[in-house]
């Protein structure tokens, strides 16, 4: 009997070493990156603690820094301090994001309550594996592939309710990596109602945020820099529909929806990452507002001054603050720059320019009982000019019986 079941467990023991041996196989004959259970097997990188400016394939961050030396950003590495909070991670949120995460901010904050679809594989960044998945969590699962660095929250639903609006407001407090205020917000949602619980989160928290949007035929777009007080919030000059109070939801119908196209989008997307950058770190110049026509390439650049009777209270509060916060800045003078002549470091034969706009004027011989055979008549441009033309006096007649003769 017990030999029969030694003979058994080795028998066993055979055959889990066949299916073991043949599982492996299996694994080293699959293509990398293949999709494990709906998931993408991809390989990541270990967390970078600092970043550096060494020129090296390894170092993701080393075409970044280079923005120092060529002198655009003075410390580009104070980008890892700054939280950005993007709500909305549709068709421009989520480009938005993922250019912020490669371009290494130290903390993103996501909002949205959608799902991924297969009518978003036209656009951008998601992938048809992620299909079914929350917006937010899967846009954190590819994030944090692309860079680890990065700190990402994700929150999963909708601030138009009061309950959820709350919460948009405390991270807006508190949602920074020193548990501060967050540096800045970023508005990619597709419906008025949620630019205008935006509006009023910022307005009350005064809160510098940035809007955006494209057109319903996807053919157009822009991007808006908001600091409530100084620029018109979304309240001071409201669209049509919000205006007139008319909900969103009646205006759509069925079997019919809005176009998009990955590079109106993309581009709308870009500007706003652009001028995110451009205000986080200091450098360029921030646009108030920049829209874009891909009809005609057509690029609209003007600043939206905030309205005196808005309706949103906060608004017209920090329009009051921002007067008085102007009333006390002293007026600064303009330094005059004195032109610096040009030094150059390796001139070792001495070489001059000379300004050849100056006429120079000849100077006589040194030596006695010498002088200038002949000295050429200076005449100035103008003096050529006034000179009268001779215009000849012969006729017609009398020049063709010349050629006759000839």
């Amino acid at each position: 009997m017990s030999k029969d079941l030694a003979d058994s467990i080795s028998d066993l023991r055979k055959r889990l070493n066949i299916v073991a041996n043949g599982f492996e196989e299996t694994l080293k004959q699959q293509p990398p990156n293949q999709e494990v259970n709906g998931k993408a097997n991809l390989p990541t990188r270990q967390k970078i603690a600092e970043m550096s400016a060494e020129v090296s394939d390894s170092n993701p961050y080393s075409r970044l820094m280079a923005l120092k030396r060529m002198g655009i950003v003075q410390d580009y590495g104070r980008i890892r301090e700054k939280t950005v909070m993007v709500v909305g991670v549709g068709g421009v949120g989520s480009v938005v994001a993922e250019m912020l995460t490669r371009c290494g901010v130290g903390k993103l904050i996501l909002f949205d309550y959608d799902k991924v679809e297969m009518a978003n594989m036209n656009r951008l960044f998601y992938q048809p594996h992620q299909s079914g998945l929350s917006k937010v969590e899967a846009s954190k699962e590819t994030l944090l592939h692309i860079n680890p660095d990065v700190e990402i929250e994700v929150h999963n639903m909708n601030i138009t309710t009061v309950e959820n609006f709350n919460i948009l407001l405390d991270r807006i407090r508190h949602g920074s990596l020193k548990n501060e205020k967050v540096d800045l917000v970023l508005s990619c949602v597709d419906n008025f109602e949620a630019r205008m619980t935006i509006n009023t989160a910022c307005n009350e928290e005064n809160q510098i945020w940035m809007e955006s949007g494209v057109s319903e035929n996807a053919v157009s777009g822009h991007i808006q820099y908001i600091e409530p007080g100084r620029n018109a919030c979304f309240a001071c000059l409201p669209p049509l529909v919000v205006a007139s109070n008319i909900d969103e939801k009646t205006l759509k119908k069925d079997g019919v929806c809005a176009a998009s196209l990955p590079t109106t989008m993309a581009v709308v997307a870009g500007f706003l990452v652009q001028n995110t950058l451009k205000y986080l770190l200091e450098f360029g110049e921030v646009s108030h507002y920049l829209g874009y026509n891909a009809l005609v390439d057509f690029f609209p650049k003007q600043q939206i001054l905030p309205n005196p009777t808005c309706d949103d209270r906060y608004c017209r509060q920090r329009q009051q603050e921002y007067k008085e916060k102007k009333s006390r800045e002293v007026p600064k003078e303009e330094a005059k720059k004195e032109e610096e002549t040009i030094k150059h470091e390796d001139n070792e034969w001495g070489i001059e320019l000379v300004d050849e706009s100056v006429v120079e004027e000849k100077s006589q011989p040194s030596l006695d009982g010498i002088k200038f055979a002949y000295e050429v008549p200076q005449t100035s441009h103008t003096e050529q000019e006034d000179q009268p033309i001779q215009k000849s006096t012969q006729d017609l007649s009398k020049l063709m019986q010349q050629l006759k003769n000839l």
